[in-house]
């Protein structure tokens, strides 16, 4: 909590920040490269997606 001003903004913050990460992190060494990259372009897809709602 060094950088933030109060507990309600990096309460925000952590909010977003675990969803997002939830979308994006996978576990590498359970892939192939191919599949990783499909993966990881899949969701970036589905993220822009998002974004543009």
């Amino acid at each position: 909590m060094q950088r933030f001003r109060s507990m309600r903004s990096s309460q925000k913050f952590a909010t977003v920040h675990a969803s997002v990460c939830n979308h994006f992190n996978q576990d590498r060494v359970l892939y192939s490269r191919d599949n990783f990259k499909l993966n990881r372009a899949a969701a970036l897809a589905e993220w822009r997606d998002l974004d543009a709602a």
